[in-house]
């Protein structure tokens, strides 16, 4: 099989030979699970990719939701991002600590936005220290930017939209949750949350894109998506718990050149969290002939 990469990604060799370039921003999108154990800021202060900004998900998020990491408005997000030093015309490599888990959220926010040259780090920053590569705990200072956006709506659902998608079967839907939380045979995480999925959905748990934080090659995505009875020909929305790795599948998606995708941002945390959304349990329905 082919071992042709996704153009969205890039390997540890090529970014640390660009490191010190002065249009290129690398951005640490490291965010866990509490079941991970782990802590992304205390591990950005121990050591991070040289010149790495860290980047919070849920500090430039819109706080009125009551959701989490809710995608922020364009105005704040360019505020924000501003302070940091980065322009949308800027080379921005994003990677978190696992590799291929949050980085593809902040890789699609970026986009959504308005940035053009966006791509994730292949292995995170656990290939990164396995391979012996430089860190340093120095925060770098860049001078304030402007980032201009140019955000693109169409590629964000909002609950009404995805009720109606529901609704009337419009769209593909692609749910990066495990197949447990997706069969209601395990809990949710989040207290008070109906477990299941919605009507039409199919399970592609984040898990399957990559390996040891590695992504897959293109056949093997298009492959993986395909098993999981999505028609490549057709629209396709993201969705999983929090928002977060339903930019995976985006980004696999996107890699094998299907552009007709949308995020539900709410996800699971808001469709789960309510009574007056259909959930179905059990598997997917099995896949037409």
């Amino acid at each position: 099989m082919s071992e042709e990469k996704s153009r969205f990604v890039v390997s540890a060799d090529w970014l640390q030979g660009e490191l010190g370039k002065p249009d290129l921003r690398v951005l640490d999108a490291s965010f866990y699970l509490p079941a991970q154990n782990r802590d992304a800021d205390a591990e950005y202060s121990s050591g991070h990719i040289p010149s790495a900004i860290r980047f919070d998900q849920d500090k430039i998020a819109d706080h009125s939701t009551g959701l989490p990491h809710t995608i922020p408005s364009p105005d704040y997000f360019a505020e924000e991002v501003g302070k940091l030093g980065i322009s949308e015309t800027d080379r921005i490599v994003v990677y978190d600590g696992i590799g291929m888990f949050a980085s593809p959220r902040v890789w699609w926010l970026f986009r959504v936005m308005g940035a053009k040259n966006v791509v994730v780090l292949d292995g995170g920053l656990d290939g990164w220290k396995a391979e012996g590569r430089p860190l340093e705990t120095d925060v770098p200072a860049y001078k304030p930017a402007t980032f201009k956006t140019s955000y693109d709506a169409s590629r964000v659902v909002t609950l009404e939209t995805m009720r109606d998608i529901v609704s009337s079967a419009a769209l593909q839907i692609a749910d990066a949750r495990s197949a447990g939380r997706f069969a209601a045979t395990e809990p949710e995480p989040r207290a008070g949350m109906r477990s299941g999925h919605m009507p039409g959905a199919r399970n592609l748990p984040s898990g399957v894109f990559a390996n040891q934080g590695r992504f897959k090659s293109l056949p093997e995505l298009k492959q993986t998506i395909e098993d999981a009875g999505i028609d490549l020909s057709k629209p396709v929305v993201t969705s999983c718990g929090s928002g977060i790795t339903a930019a995976i599948i985006t980004l696999a998606l996107e890699s094998i050149g299907h552009t007709d995708n949308k995020l539900y941002d709410g996800s699971w945390s808001e469709w789960g969290s309510r009574d007056d959304t259909p959930v179905v349990t059990g598997p997917p329905d099995p896949i037409k002939a």
